[in-house]
């Protein structure tokens, strides 16, 4: 972190509807089929962008993959979270935000919730929502944070973060998604991150005035230690979830403080990447002081995130898609073009959304791209956005608030019958 604003000590503080019928039985029909799998926040079920999930397609004829549904969602760059048969994202429209819950078969709005937030540059809102049991945590670009009932939408409580922290405003506003834990909700705001009660909002700890990266909140455990990572502006930081109280720090900047893309953790290291010709690093953080084990520009993630499959990396390069060897750096592959897409995996496969629209499936192979399908599935504004896989369905969305859900659907993971495009509004 930033040596002339060091990490502190954190401040301590005191701390059966018949919708809710119909949500468990959804739940119940997706998680018969065998190998379907939710994706109920942001990076998927393990906070690592892979899915558990097989028996799904990952070969489509000429026509591409198809279309389940599509809905107009706003302007924005948050991804769908997918729990008990709903799906839920973030737009912005007008200088309002608003909070949208589908029928994930349908698409069909089941509801809205609206909040007074200007669009900004790059406009719309990052940060994807975190379903939590009955509850649907979300934050602003504004670093407003709200909890929702999962089945209403109705507003539980909300709470400036900016002022609880007195933070400063990241250049590209605020984008870290939720990360909920135990009875507590994380959020990368601040110096290293602020924790709220779930039940209640209240702060639990808060770490500093410091400038967040970009980053979600990424839990770990290294040397039998439990923590939660934190990208600010200027590095990365490890703490203890229950009291704020930092495990380690290491120092990685850029010129634009743009810490975006999450760190992997594998065994007693983490992986760090950032754009703007940075690069990356694979960081060993136990035997002393955090260190790098090696530092190239092999990788360099502006925003979306690598996935990391049986000791190789894959990610979008500054455009690119690449492989590296997890245990030295080194280039395994150069592939396809992403543009500033993203990616996440599943069953031993990439799922890729070129920032055209396109949504391309290859295997996750360590010595060469091989691809296996590629189709246009999102027609209007750039994809900035990772897609999201949850039973069987791809969802995919644009900045301009295109949100399409693909059925990839097979037969062991219980194919519905064919039906026209349905769109929602």
């Amino acid at each position: 972190m930033d040596p002339t604003n060091p990490l502190r000590g954190a401040r301590r503080a005191r701390t059966g509807t018949a919708a809710g019928v119909t949500a468990g039985l959804l739940v119940l029909s997706a998680l018969s089929s065998a190998g379907a799998a939710d994706w109920p926040h942001w990076r998927g079920p393990q906070s690592n962008g892979i899915s558990s999930e097989t028996g799904w397609l990952s070969r489509w004829g000429a026509g591409g993959p198809r279309k389940l549904w599509t809905a107009q969602v706003g302007e924005g760059y948050a991804s769908v979270a997918v729990a008990a048969g709903r799906a839920y994202t973030v737009g912005n429209n007008n200088g309002q935000d608003t909070v949208y819950c589908l029928n994930a078969d349908t698409g069909q709005v089941l509801w809205r919730q609206s909040y007074r937030c200007e669009a900004g540059n790059y406009g719309g809102p990052r940060a994807t929502p975190w379903v939590d049991g009955n509850s649907v945590f979300t934050m602003s670009r504004e670093a407003v944070a709200y909890c929702l009932n999962a089945q209403t939408g109705k507003v539980v409580w909300t709470r400036n973060l900016r002022q609880e922290s007195r933070a400063q405003d990241p250049q590209w506003a605020f984008a870290g998604s939720p990360y909920a834990q135990g009875n507590s909700v994380f959020f990368n705001v601040g110096t290293a991150g602020i924790a709220l009660n779930k039940a209640t909002g209240v702060p639990e700890w808060v770490s500093g005035s410091g400038r967040a990266g970009y980053a979600s909140p990424v839990p770990y455990t290294v040397g039998g230690k439990r923590g939660l990572a934190f990208f600010g502006g200027s590095g990365l930081a490890g703490l203890d979830p229950e009291t704020g109280k930092p495990q380690w720090q290491f120092r990685w900047s850029t010129s634009h403080d743009v810490n975006a893309a999450d760190p992997i953790f594998t065994g007693d290291s983490v992986f760090v990447s950032t754009g703007y010709n940075v690069g990356c690093a694979l960081v060993k953080l136990t035997g002393g002081a955090p260190r790098p084990v090696w530092q190239n520009k092999n990788m360099r993630n502006h925003f979306n995130s690598s996935v990391l499959v049986n000791g190789t990396l894959f990610g979008n390069d500054d455009g690119r898609l690449r492989a590296l060897d997890l245990a030295n750096g080194q280039e395994r592959w150069s592939g396809t073009t992403l543009g500033k897409g993203g990616l996440i995996a599943a069953d031993g496969k990439l799922i890729l959304l070129t920032e055209r629209g396109e949504l391309v499936i290859a295997e996750a192979k360590p010595d060469r791209y091989a691809e296996l399908a590629r189709a246009r599935v999102v027609s209007t504004g750039d994809c900035w956005t990772q897609p999201a896989l949850a039973n069987g369905r791809i969802y995919c969305r644009s900045h301009s608030g295109e949100l399409v859900c693909v059925d990839v659907r097979g037969a062991s993971v219980g194919r519905a019958p064919r039906s026209p495009v349905k769109k929602s509004g």
